[in-house]
Protein backbone atom coordinates (compact mmCIF):
# COMPACT_ATOMS: atom_id res chain seq x y z
CA UNK A 1 0.00 0.00 0.00
CA UNK A 2 1.64 3.45 -0.93
CA UNK A 3 1.58 6.26 1.55
CA UNK A 4 1.01 9.08 -0.64
CA UNK A 5 -0.22 9.64 -4.09
CA UNK A 6 1.52 12.42 -6.25
CA UNK A 7 -0.77 15.94 -6.33
CA UNK A 8 1.20 18.05 -8.69
CA UNK A 9 4.38 19.05 -9.88
CA UNK A 10 5.89 22.58 -8.95
CA UNK A 11 8.14 24.71 -10.70
CA UNK A 12 9.58 27.23 -9.41
CA UNK A 13 10.55 30.32 -11.62
CA UNK A 14 10.03 34.09 -11.56
CA UNK A 15 7.29 34.50 -13.16
CA UNK A 16 4.62 31.80 -12.70
CA UNK A 17 1.75 33.18 -14.80
CA UNK A 18 3.80 33.68 -17.75
CA UNK A 19 5.69 29.86 -17.03
CA UNK A 20 2.22 28.38 -16.84
CA UNK A 21 1.18 30.49 -20.01
CA UNK A 22 4.31 28.95 -22.01
CA UNK A 23 3.42 25.48 -20.77
CA UNK A 24 -0.29 26.08 -21.91
CA UNK A 25 0.51 27.16 -25.42
CA UNK A 26 2.80 23.72 -25.48
CA UNK A 27 0.14 21.63 -23.86
CA UNK A 28 -3.56 22.99 -24.00
CA UNK A 29 -5.01 23.46 -20.95
CA UNK A 30 -5.90 26.66 -18.89
CA UNK A 31 -4.00 28.92 -16.24
CA UNK A 32 -5.43 29.54 -13.23
CA UNK A 33 -3.86 32.03 -10.14
CA UNK A 34 -1.84 35.13 -9.92
CA UNK A 35 0.99 36.63 -7.81
CA UNK A 36 3.00 34.15 -5.97
CA UNK A 37 1.43 30.75 -7.63
CA UNK A 38 -0.16 29.78 -10.79
CA UNK A 39 -1.81 26.29 -12.23
CA UNK A 40 -2.27 24.96 -15.13
CA UNK A 41 -5.43 22.80 -15.77
CA UNK A 42 -4.93 20.16 -18.32
CA UNK A 43 -7.21 18.87 -20.50
CA UNK A 44 -6.93 15.42 -19.13
CA UNK A 45 -7.26 16.52 -15.99
CA UNK A 46 -3.87 16.64 -14.84
CA UNK A 47 -1.89 19.75 -13.47
CA UNK A 48 1.10 21.38 -13.22
CA UNK A 49 1.68 24.42 -10.87
CA UNK A 50 4.40 27.31 -10.90
CA UNK A 51 5.60 28.95 -7.54
CA UNK A 52 7.69 32.13 -7.53
CA UNK A 53 11.06 31.74 -6.28
CA UNK A 54 13.11 34.89 -5.32
CA UNK A 55 16.26 34.90 -6.59
CA UNK A 56 15.58 32.00 -8.66
CA UNK A 57 18.49 30.85 -11.11
CA UNK A 58 17.96 28.27 -13.52
CA UNK A 59 19.74 24.88 -14.14
CA UNK A 60 22.66 24.63 -15.80
CA UNK A 61 22.44 21.73 -18.26
CA UNK A 62 24.31 19.78 -19.33
CA UNK A 63 26.83 20.28 -16.82
CA UNK A 64 28.10 17.69 -14.95
CA UNK A 65 29.28 20.08 -11.65
CA UNK A 66 25.50 21.45 -11.38
CA UNK A 67 22.41 19.02 -11.26
CA UNK A 68 19.57 19.71 -13.43
CA UNK A 69 17.38 18.47 -10.63
CA UNK A 70 14.23 17.26 -12.89
CA UNK A 71 13.23 17.43 -16.74
CA UNK A 72 9.78 17.05 -18.07
CA UNK A 73 9.22 14.67 -21.01
CA UNK A 74 6.70 15.83 -23.42
CA UNK A 75 5.63 13.13 -26.26
CA UNK A 76 4.96 14.44 -29.70
CA UNK A 77 3.72 13.68 -33.02
CA UNK A 78 6.33 15.55 -35.02
CA UNK A 79 9.52 16.94 -33.64
CA UNK A 80 10.46 19.00 -36.00
CA UNK A 81 6.74 20.92 -36.39
CA UNK A 82 6.91 20.68 -32.28
CA UNK A 83 10.71 21.96 -32.21
CA UNK A 84 9.12 25.01 -34.77
CA UNK A 85 6.58 25.49 -31.77
CA UNK A 86 8.26 25.84 -28.60
CA UNK A 87 10.91 28.01 -30.65
CA UNK A 88 8.05 30.41 -31.57
CA UNK A 89 7.00 30.13 -27.95
CA UNK A 90 10.75 31.15 -26.32
CA UNK A 91 12.30 28.02 -25.32
CA UNK A 92 16.16 27.48 -26.11
CA UNK A 93 17.97 24.35 -27.55
CA UNK A 94 19.82 22.80 -25.46
CA UNK A 95 21.39 19.71 -27.31
CA UNK A 96 21.08 20.10 -31.33
CA UNK A 97 23.96 18.48 -31.27
CA UNK A 98 22.19 14.92 -32.71
CA UNK A 99 19.17 15.65 -34.59
CA UNK A 100 18.68 11.54 -35.46
CA UNK A 101 17.44 10.31 -31.93
CA UNK A 102 13.99 10.34 -30.95
CA UNK A 103 14.12 13.22 -28.65
CA UNK A 104 15.48 16.88 -28.17
CA UNK A 105 16.42 19.05 -25.16
CA UNK A 106 15.05 22.26 -24.87
CA UNK A 107 15.19 25.21 -21.94
CA UNK A 108 11.77 26.94 -20.81
CA UNK A 109 12.12 30.45 -20.78
CA UNK A 110 12.80 30.38 -16.89
CA UNK A 111 15.31 27.74 -17.89
CA UNK A 112 14.21 24.72 -17.16
CA UNK A 113 14.99 21.57 -18.93
CA UNK A 114 12.58 19.35 -20.89
CA UNK A 115 12.19 17.12 -23.91
CA UNK A 116 10.34 16.73 -27.06
CA UNK A 117 10.38 12.79 -27.56
CA UNK A 118 8.70 11.28 -30.73
CA UNK A 119 5.99 9.35 -30.16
Amino acid sequence: MALAELGVVVLDCPDPRALAGFYAEVLGGSVEGDGDWADLKLPDGRALAFQAAPGFTPPAWPAPEHSQQFHLDLTVADLDTAERGVLALGAKPLDAEDRSRGWRVYADPAGHPFCLCSS
